[in-house]
């Protein structure tokens, strides 16, 4: 239950020992695990699903795998990303796997990812390619291995970069994460790496906003921790802002949807006010649909208990990153200031619009990114949507007292009702490494079949995540397929 709900039923005193209690308690995350150098043991017993459905791994020992898709033959496809957070770069690869388990690398990239979704579409491959080192691209790949650009030059260089794609009417849509956090860049993106290569990047608006005027300060840590910087929203480290300025907006841009044609042409704009667009996904009545990663306790404007979103985008419209949280304005709530700190405070003095209501509020800290609809009776829950659960990444993102995500959600998007459907057995909830199981681990990415009768389920592998920063395991990727009997 969200923690709003909690705060309503609760006198203030009570409230107040409650978050006592959850300040003074260590975190408990799923990657906050003592080692990850022992082979990773695989057993589909050790994961519940609903009666009737069956998982079994199909292929195994990938490293950093986030997405599959099928060409037409209907041969299975694997995405490996060629970089994980934690600043570890491998090679991005395009795997096809044949039917009798021959693996074939279709294509490589540069070191500019991470790759991380994938469609196919007429003949051919389209590829999102975060942009760690160069800005974000799409590319399109053809079955030979050929690569061509298709867009390139992102501002994907941040904290969250460039994903999808998924193609409907002509058009490739695509998601663009933010720089930052919340909007000023600081301490926590020089700890990602990203701000010692591009001191000067920042997020950039869609549309001109108008700043409230906030300034955070911070050490400089471009210099030396003698010396302070002083840094306001949309604006480059050490910069500070003023009550009235207008930064102007420009496309490309951070936190948004955009489109271009598949023959290649100009980028439109389609919705903007995202966090960090991970999964797309048209619905089985042709509505667009996407997760966002919302919020991080970190930073120089750390938001707290904001759950992960799962909208339905509408075109044109601003959905409130960042100064709303699924809809709800963020400044001055106890529900999202961090325990111990003051509130929230606005960073924009006015707003394009009222953001809409989300489709489903997802775990906190859960990181619920790559989906897809079911759209077979065969399998069944025709129309709900099926959204992987990375899991949380405490404590560098924030404390949790206990694991949050590592699963396989299904999503009633007409309700907003939301079950688990494929979870690790057990008496808690977690990753497989940390449970010291056979089951799952995390949980990128879901797709179904040309079918539609099978879903395969990616999984990321085994990642500890300490306060230094993140230590994924390369090798330990598995694909999964669930069927039903």
């Amino acid at each position: 239950m969200r923690k709003y709900f909690l705060r309503l039923a609760l006198p203030a005193a009570i409230f107040s020992v409650l978050t006592g209690c959850y300040s003074m308690r260590p975190s408990n995350g799923g990657g906050q695990i003592k080692s990850i150098t022992q082979e990773r043991n695989i057993n589909p017993a050790d994961v519940l699903l609903p009666p009737g459905y069956t998982i079994e791994a199909v292929a195994r020992d990938f490293t950093f795998p986030t997405a599959v898709a099928f060409d037409s033959q209907n041969r299975l496809h694997v995405l490996e990303s060629g970089y994980s957070y934690g600043e570890v770069w491998t090679e991005p690869k395009l795997i096809r796997i044949d039917n009798n388990g021959t693996r074939t690398v279709v294509a490589t990239g540069t070191r500019n990812g991470p790759w991380s979704g994938i469609s196919y579409h007429d003949g051919n491959f389209y590829v999102a390619e975060g942009g760690t080192m160069e800005g974000g691209k799409i590319l399109r790949i053809a079955p030979d291995g050929a690569i061509a650009t298709l867009v390139d030059k992102l501002p994907t260089l941040g904290d969250h970069h460039t994903n999808g794609p998924v193609i409907r009417d002509g058009y490739v849509y695509f998601g663009l994460g933010t720089a930052t956090n919340s909007g000023v860049v600081g301490v926590d993106n020089y700890k990602y790496g990203w701000l010692k290569r591009e001191p000067r990047f920042h997020d950039i608006p869609c549309q001109d906003v108008v700043l409230s005027g906030l300034n955070f300060e911070t050490p400089n840590v471009l210099k030396d921790s003698t010396t302070k910087a002083t840094t306001g929203a949309y604006s480059p480290y050490n910069t500070t802002t003023y009550p009235g300025q207008i930064i102007k907006g420009s496309i490309p841009c951070s936190g948004a949807i955009m489109r271009v044609p598949v023959a290649g042409g100009k980028m439109e704009l389609v919705a903007w006010g995202l966090r960090n667009p991970f999964g797309l996904a048209f619905s089985n009545d042709g509505r667009l649909y996407i997760t966002e990663n919302n919020y991080d306790v970190r930073g120089s404007r750390p938001v707290w208990g904001s759950g992960d979103v799962l909208w339905e985008i509408k075109e044109g419209m601003w959905y409130g990153w960042p100064d709303f949280s699924a809809g709800k304005p963020i400044r001055d709530d106890e529900e999202f200031a961090p325990p111990g700190q003051g509130q929230v405070k606005p960073i924009l003095q006015r707003y394009p619009n009222q953001p809409p209501k989300p489709a489903a509020i997802l775990g906190v800290h859960s990181s619920s990114i790559g989906f897809d609809f079911s759209r077979s009776s065969t399998f069944g829950f025709e129309g709900e949507a099926f959204v992987a659960q990375f899991g949380d990444m405490a404590p560098e993102v924030g404390k949790v007292l206990a694991p949050v995500g590592y699963k396989l959600v299904r999503v009633d998007v007409q309700n907003g009702v939301i079950r688990d459907f494929a979870v690790n057995k057990g008496k808690r909830n977690g990753p497989a490494s940390w449970l010291e199981s056979g089951g799952l681990e995390r949980p990128v990415s879901a797709k179904f079949d040309p079918s539609g009768n099978t879903l395969y389920l990616v999984d990321f592998g085994v990642m500890k995540v300490t306060k230094a920063g993140s230590e994924p395991k390369p090798g330990s990727g598995v694909i999964w397929k669930i069927t039903r009997k």
